[in-house]
């Protein structure tokens, strides 16, 4: 089943997935993932992905939803796949929707991790992220094992610049004009299961699990 993991920043999508992905057998796909990877690589979609970025623009919905049904189409994914950070927008919904139609799929379930901006400004500022392999920890609640050191790569574990305070209120607010519509459109068209993110980890977890399996 293809499934997508919703929620604002820093409501734990990144930690639920490995559990969910194992539990349905299907591969967690993360969109900062994909474009890490075409921008890498220089495919022709990470280069015209690449030539908004350096203009300062957003990637078009239409690009985007073409570099995330490339990782679609491979043979992992034709069980279904868990969708992480996307769709973002109204249009990129209405597109993944066109697309897995075509393709006799369609969206079987929305988990929707919800959580108080609080709580979130707090797990924002605190989080910390690989630059190799893009692991993400906490410096209170998970801490990598060494500090300032992945425990999956060994790569460096630092602050990205979007989560530092002072522009986590501006990513949550954007995530309110441009991304919660996204559940509001999602919601008759799909299940939603909607999982109070602020939880321990373990009990999201049992949440999530116990839902899709119902």
């Amino acid at each position: 089943m293809d499934v997508i993991l919703f929620g604002p920043p820093g409501a734990g999508k990144g930690t639920q997935a490995t559990a969910i992905s194992n539990a349905l057998s299907i591969p967690h796909i993360s969109t900062g993932d994909i474009f890490r990877k075409h921008l890498k690589e220089g495919t022709d979609l990470g280069q015209l992905a690449r030539s908004y970025m350096d203009q300062g623009q957003l990637v078009p919905d239409k690009v985007v939803c073409d570099i995330v049904a490339s990782r679609l189409i491979e043979d992992d994914c034709a069980g279904g796949a868990l969708l992480d950070g996307f769709p973002r927008t109204v249009p990129q919904a209405e597109m993944l929707s066109d697309w897995l139609t075509s393709q006799g799929r369609s969206v079987g379930a929305v988990v929707n991790l919800h959580v108080d901006d609080s709580i979130l400004v707090s797990r924002l500022s605190g989080r910390r992220t690989c630059l190799g392999c893009g692991a993400t920890y906490h410096v209170d609640n998970n801490p990598p094992e060494e500090r300032g050191q992945c425990d999956r790569c060994d790569g460096d574990v630092v602050q990205r610049k979007d989560d530092n305070a002072d522009t986590v209120q501006a990513r949550l607010e954007t995530y309110a004009r441009d991304t919660a519509p996204v559940l509001a459109w999602l919601t008759p068209r799909s299940t939603v299961h909607s999982v109070d993110g602020a939880l321990p980890i373990q009990e999201v977890q049992g949440a999530i699990l116990s839902a899709l399996q119902a």
